[in-house]
């Protein structure tokens, strides 16, 4: 399943307009042809952001979420805000070497190469509902990953969420039959930020 809210709601549009219109489109980084979607302005706009940590908090704060999982680093930012927001417990899914403590571990394959994301041991219990957050889903292999190491924690993952995403199957393919929320799709243009 796979749910876009970029104009799916009446009542909403003008929040999910501001919030596109916080993000800065950077053409041609980090590489030629990349058109990055840059969130750090859409956190300058208070009002942008709190319109996005809302539209989140309200689609899952009747779904029994124990446990909100962001992924490192803008995972984190978006992840933690929701889940003072819907009463829940945040924890951080990190690159290798940034947790102490004993972690769990889940490799995953990049366009060039392999990556991995690390959980703390015990931060999540078995049974515990979990939503994962990023700010951008492209390819999927980073949330796939993050669906395997909660499982692995005995989690149950309800549902995947990005401000920004593709609506493109072979993302929805790697998720595993989870579903899939985001705000909005990739802008292609600059809008003067």
């Amino acid at each position: 399943m796979f749910v876009l809210e970029n104009g799916a709601k009446k009542g909403e549009e003008p929040r999910l307009q501001a919030i596109s219109q916080a993000i800065r489109v950077v053409p041609h980084f980090p590489k030629q042809g990349i058109m990055f979607q840059d969130i750090t302005t859409l956190l300058l706009d208070h009002k942008a952001f709190k319109h996005a940590v809302d539209i989140f908090v309200h689609r899952y704060r009747d779904m029994d979420i124990s446990v909100v999982a962001g992924v490192e680093a803008r995972g984190f930012i978006f992840g933690s805000s929701i889940a003072l927001g819907i009463d829940a417990k945040f924890v951080p899914l990190c690159k290798p070497g940034k947790l102490p403590g004993e972690v769990i571990s889940e490799k995953y394959v990049l366009e060039y190469g392999t990556d991995c994301l690390e959980l703390h041991v015990g931060a999540v219990q078995s049974s515990e509902r979990v939503i994962i957050i990023d700010d951008l889903v492209a390819t999927g292999g980073t949330l796939s990953a993050a669906i395997r190491l909660l499982e692995l924690a005995g989690a149950e993952v309800v549902e995947c969420a990005c401000v920004i995403g593709l609506s493109d199957l072979k993302v929805r393919s790697k998720l595993n039959g989870k579903p899939l929320y985001i705000l909005l799709e990739p802008r292609q243009v600059e809008n003067g930020h």
